[in-house]
């Protein structure tokens, strides 16, 4: 076969004088050939014939019909569906090796007959004009603290024209997290952009009342920093496009350096903090240059931040709870019946009475789940023994699987005074040490010893002693070492 850089090598040749004859030796053609391609004056790819003609039937002609009309009534059907249809309906005509085929057929179908697609226009950034935010989920990365899986996400940040990322981890989508992620970006970064876009947060969009479109913390949050806020349509992920990709730029680039450290496990939450802070400058690294046009054009600062949290007032019920965002919380007895301020963070609570913090409790995650601290009661439930066999929130009163193995070996022991023995127990974890009672009942347990609240108490206050100090060992120097020293140094002069 005759190739496009042969026939211009043999037009080069005769061109400069060269036989047609020697010409084509030359260029490995036959003279024939040679004098037809300069007779016409194109190559053999100009003049080759396009294929449109078909080399084998088409085992769908007959079908074909009938799949164009699903198609133009439903047109994201795909072939594959398609041709399981075929093969339901005509048995034994259509084996597995030709739904290949079919693709192929239908492929064209929507290039030529089928419906539009969505354009994507790229957009021309300019510098300190745009930011946006959005979460990621981290799940698949298999991070780990001290071996748990660490479930979690990460709030992302990201300055649309130099690219500019950061972010911190987050559990949730909720009003407290995005505005404890945006304040800290635009404190980090040290100035503020005109427009903040997100996608239809519930933090931060009213998705259900088409009269407001953004909340009215959210508003504020915009109003305290000056920012303009925008919302992509719902379900329109592209509109979020720099950020959306910089999730996935993102990923990798940590997937790659845990790759390279050789463990995903970390031993504090503070250790992995550390570690993404150190990827997000590594990132940025290379975005320098454009991170200043934005520095040079982004509005300042307002003088502080915003508080990142919701402040909510309640009132202690008779059972030392209260219901704080669809989650019940115990807090001390002494407080029933009076009215505290919550002020609810994105990952803890803090209740404030007279002005001033009384409890900082950690905030749970989801919704009708319960934190019930035994510290908070244990006073009264020594005096009230019986109300604990069907405590609502029993299962919160065993701190650790020891506790409730010890239970349930007073249970065994003395059924009828089993309850009061633990709750002895309890309030003395609750008085002295709950790690001090922790160790003891692991040690009565793993000797098979009865469970009492004696027993445990002397093997606390035995933890609790401190180590004699044992009297210094002073050995008497011997003198005459040093004089037979020097007698050894006058016989050497």
């Amino acid at each position: 076969m005759v190739t496009d850089k042969q026939v211009r090598r043999l037009m080069q040749m005769v061109e400069t004088g060269r036989t047609v004859k020697i010409a084509s030796l030359k260029t490995d053609m036959d003279e024939k050939t040679a004098r037809k391609y300069l007779k016409k004056g194109e190559l053999p790819s100009e003049v080759k014939a396009e294929h449109t003609w078909r080399t084998r039937a088409d085992s769908f002609e007959d079908v074909w019909d009938e799949v164009r009309g699903k198609l133009e009534i439903f047109p994201r059907l795909e072939a594959k569906t398609l041709f399981e249809f075929l093969q339901r309906e005509y048995p034994g005509q259509f084996t597995d090796g030709q739904l290949r085929t079919l693709q192929r057929r239908v492929k064209a179908w929507r290039a030529n007959n089928g419906p539009g697609k969505e354009v994507f226009f790229s957009q021309v950034h300019h510098p300190g004009e745009l930011c946006e935010s959005d979460y990621t989920r981290m799940g698949h990365l298999g991070i780990t603290i001290q071996r748990q899986p660490f479930d979690h996400m990460v709030y992302h940040f990201v300055l649309t024209y130099s690219n500019w990322e950061t972010g911190n981890i987050c559990f949730s989508e909720s009003y407290e997290s995005l505005s404890a992620g945006l304040q800290n970006a635009l404190w980090k970064l040290g100035g503020v952009p005109k427009t903040h876009r997100t996608d239809s947060l519930s933090a931060a969009i009213n998705n259900l009342n088409e009269n407001e479109e953004f909340t009215q913390r959210y508003k504020g949050l915009l109003k305290h920093y000056g920012l303009k806020g925008q919302k992509t349509q719902p379900g329109k992920g592209n509109e979020n496009g720099d950020v959306e990709q910089s999730h996935h730029r993102l990923k990798r680039a940590l997937d790659q350096a845990l790759m390279l450290r050789g463990s995903r496990d970390f031993e504090t939450r503070e250790d992995y903090a550390q570690f993404l802070k150190e990827m997000f400058d590594q990132l940025n690294k290379g975005r320098q240059d454009r991170l200043r046009e934005e520095l040079r054009v982004l509005k300042r600062l307002p003088a502080r931040r915003l508080e990142d949290c919701k402040k909510l007032q309640v009132k202690v019920g008779p059972s030392s709870t209260i219901r704080v965002l669809h989650n019940v919380y115990s807090v001390h007895s002494r407080l029933i019946g009076e009215r505290v301020v919550v002020r609810a963070y994105a990952e803890h609570l803090e209740l404030w009475y007279g002005q001033r913090c009384v409890e900082r409790l950690p905030r749970l995650r989801g919704e009708e789940k319960h934190r019930i601290d035994y510290r908070h009661i244990i006073d009264w439930l020594v005096r009230k023994p019986g109300a604990f066999a069907n405590y609502r929130y029993r299962d919160d009163l065993f701190p650790t699987s020891r506790f409730r193995i010890a239970y349930d070996i007073l249970k065994d022991q003395s059924p009828a005074q089993a309850t009061k023995k633990y709750l002895k127990i309890l309030h003395l974890a609750a008085m002295e040490s709950e790690s001090g009672v922790d160790n003891a009942l692991e040690v009565l347990i793993d000797s098979e010893t009865q469970i009492n609240v004696e027993e445990v108490e002397d093997l606390v206050g035995k933890a609790q002693q401190p180590e004699r100090v044992k009297d210094p060992i002073i050995v008497e120097v011997n003198l005459q070492v040093y004089d037979s020293l020097l007698e050894a140094m006058e016989v050497a002069l």
